[in-house]
């Protein structure tokens, strides 16, 4: 939808509404015909409303609008509605069916019977209802029912409304809590933060100061806390030191640091939180995954104490068996690994690219299926699960599909109670597994069964909380294979040479000017020339010299979100030169979207069967029945305009987004505005997102200060502890 608004002032507008031409009872959008006071014709309005009518007094405020498909519009951030006061204004509203048991029948006899005092009557005096010929008991429970409940819901969004939320927040917050929203949030603003996405705990408090709650209050403070811990998670710590999380919650709340010791004192003893050592320091954790931790490290433990279900194998023979099936030739350390591997019940196998990781796993699964072993292969996201089935030839699914979520019980329904038909799992991408998702898959995996992890260290950690293959590997308690010779073939290839060289903490090799490359690096000294390269190497460049599709097979891989040249402002850009249709679009939570635009799934949604991280192509858009349609790997996913907060553009992404993901050709913005994320780990795990071409554009300044910077930012988990213990 393209819109040219004739003033940033909002304009009022009031009148009667003489149709309801359309209505989403998900998300409360609706398209309204009003009889506007000084308008000659009938007035379309756009807005949100819960409940709407024909025959009810609407009070906008909003700006007017040309829309390109259906003319002038009055498109209303805020929609008021009052009963009506005419007599033909209620026989038009009660004849909509708004009041369940009322329709145009008995709309007629009501107005007949009552007139005008035809609410008064429902509300005050109900039992003369039963005066109307055909208005039983049943009929007139059901009316008053009806007419409370419709009642309360006006409340409700007024009161939010008052209080900064928008009418579409306000929706889903009716939809979550019900008729006792209001009562809820006056007593516990903070559940707005914790169960309605999009609202967070600074809009929450403020809430909070309105409806009178104090800012020393033991509410406020256990809320503070949760909210600190929560931050710290999703930056993938399990826990914080007792004074840094002490310090932060006076600071975000702006009170004495005295204030918060009691109350995190008495929700340690009695609250969702738990306090022990790590490394000597006191801490406290959220206790769902200091829990997690310590059944992690006691299930892979008794996992690893039993002896593999493939028994005794000869692996003199087996070798060169597998190497005659897969007509190669194992190198020295891969047939060492192999030793390795089969003779443990939990192993590792870790190393960088062209290390042969692929080739080790194939000779592995061939070796095993061969021993008639029930084989399962999984992978943390839908992409790197696909790269698996077609390196392996076995069938490999996502982590989510592997065990079974049930959107009912919240919960998978793969446990211990159910758990895998397996005697041998293998995970791919480890690094990007997270302690609750680590947690799910040891729940239901069978004692008898092996488990092979397969993943880089070097790479980024995952990025829910924890270190995972960290933890594992620094452990010393499982047999880990590593890898690090590049084969001959790799080598050839300047992005996995210059990967390694970076992990050695050395500069990348750059071709000479004629020289043909897989990888390259474009100078740039301002954000606006980097930004302004980039637009071109994705829309000319790249695919002039290298035949890449610019949507489909280039991805625009940011250190981070924000700046010039963030994966928020190039996705803008990148939108507007490779997808600049205005016809058919639609604008949510500040973003717009059109057919064809390629997006990026920003949370887990079970119901939906998508996952954070997940790439698709919006294919349909209804403005009618205000849905879109997103294509993922083949699955068309269906979008009500109310949930595209769970979507965004993804022309760019950050490196973290892109992890398990490989793409044709990645091109990476590298600027000194991106400083407080230039870490080895993170441009190593960029670059090696690349499979046939890897372009760094940026300052030199800001390659070198990335290459240099191993200090990868410390995680508060236990897990190491828990596994050497």
């Amino acid at each position: 939808m393209s819109v040219t608004s004739s003033s940033p002032q909002l304009d009022l507008l009031t009148g009667l509404i003489e149709r309801v031409t359309y209505h989403n009872a998900e998300n409360g959008y609706c398209v309204l015909r009003v009889k506007a006071e000084r308008q000659k014709d009938l007035v379309t309005v756009v807005g949100h409303a819960s409940m709407i009518s024909a025959g009810e007094f609407i009070q906008a405020s909003g700006i007017w609008i040309n829309d390109k498909n259906y003319g002038p519009q009055f498109k209303a951030n805020y929609l008021n509605t009052t009963a009506p006061n005419t007599e033909e204004g209620i026989e038009k509203y009660l004849s909509s069916g708004m009041i369940k048991g009322i329709g145009p029948v008995y709309a007629k006899k009501l107005v007949k019977a009552f007139g005008s005092q035809v609410f008064d009557v429902i509300e005050t005096t109900p039992h003369l209802l039963r005066t109307v010929e055909g208005i039983g008991q049943y009929r007139m429970t059901m009316m008053t029912r009806a007419w409370d409940d419709q009642k309360v819901i006006r409340e409700i969004m007024v009161f939010l409304y008052q209080h900064g939320i928008s009418t579409a927040r306000a929706v889903r917050i009716y939809k979550t809590f019900g008729t006792d929203a209001i009562r809820v949030i006056k007593e516990d603003p903070y559940c707005l933060a914790r169960e309605i996405r999009g609202i967070g705990f600074k809009s929450a408090d403020q809430i909070a100061q309105k409806v009178g709650i104090a800012k020393d209050s033991p509410l406020r403070i256990r809320a503070g806390i949760s909210h600190i811990l929560l931050e710290a998670m999703d930056e993938g710590h399990c826990g914080l030191p007792i004074e840094v999380l002490l310090t932060s919650t006076a600071q975000a709340l702006e009170i004495p640091v005295d204030s918060v010791k009691p109350v995190l004192e008495s929700e340690l003893t009695t609250g969702d939180l738990v306090g022990d050592t790590l490394e000597g320091e006191a801490c406290v954790f959220l206790k769902g995954l200091y829990l997690a931790e310590t059944l992690i490290a006691k299930s892979l433990k008794k996992l690893s104490s039993c002896k593999p279900p493939w028994g005794v194998l000869e692996i003199d023979k087996a070798i060169p068996w597998v190497e005659e099936r897969l007509s190669m030739t194992l190198a020295e350390s891969q047939k060492e690994a192999l030793k390795l591997i089969f003779n443990s019940k939990v192993a590792i196998i870790t190393g960088g690219p062209g290390v042969g990781k692929t080739t080790l796993i194939k000779s592995l699964l061939k070796i095993l299926a061969a021993k008639h072993l029930e084989i399962l292969l999984t992978a943390p996201t839908g992409r790197a699960a696909k790269r698996l089935s077609e390196t392996t030839g076995f069938e490999a699914k996502t982590i989510h599909r592997l065990l079974e979520y049930d959107p009912e019980k919240h919960d998978f329904k793969r446990n211990e109670e159910e758990p895998l038909e397996c005697q041998l799992l293998v995970v791919d991408e480890v690094s990007m597994l997270d302690v609750p998702l680590m947690h799910s898959l040891l729940k239901a995996l069978p004692p008898h069964s092996a488990l092979i992890l397969v993943g880089d260290i070097d790479q980024l950690p995952s990025v829910g909380p924890g270190a995972v293959l960290n933890a594992l590997i620094k452990s010393g308690v499982f047999t880990v294979a590593r890898l690090t010779e590049i084969f001959r073939q790799a080598a050839q290839s300047q992005i996995i040479s210059n990967a390694h060289r970076i992990n050695q903490g050395l500069m990348p090799l750059f071709p000479q000017k004629e020289d043909k490359s897989d990888f390259y690096f474009i100078e740039s000294q301002t954000p606006e020339e980097c930004k302004d390269k980039i637009l071109e190497l994705v829309k000319n460049r790249i695919p002039k010299a290298f035949s890449f599709n610019p949507i489909l097979e280039i991805q625009v891989l940011c250190p981070m979100n924000r700046g010039g040249v963030g994966a928020r402002s190039l996705n803008i850009e990148l939108q507007k030169t490779l997808n600049p249709s205005l016809q058919n679009r639609v604008e949510r939570f500040g973003s717009s979207y059109s057919v064809d635009d390629k997006v990026m799934q920003i949370a887990n949604n079970y119901d939906k069967d998508v996952y954070n991280g997940d790439i698709g192509y919006i294919r349909e858009i209804s403005q009618e029945e205000q849905e879109l349609k997103v294509e993922y790997e083949g699955r068309l996913i269906t979008y009500d305009f109310g949930e595209l907060d769970e979507v965004v553009l993804a022309y760019a992404t950050t490196i973290h987004k892109a992890q398990g993901s490989e793409y044709p050709a990645v091109v990476i913005p590298l600027m000194m505005q991106h400083y407080p994320m230039l870490k080895r780990n993170l441009l190593y795990t960029g670059i090696t997102r690349g499979k046939q071409l890897v372009i760094l554009v940026g300052q030199k300044k800001a390659l070198s200060m990335a290459v240099r910077d191993q200090q990868a930012k410390k995680r508060y988990t236990k897990l190491k502890e828990w596994l050497i213990a």
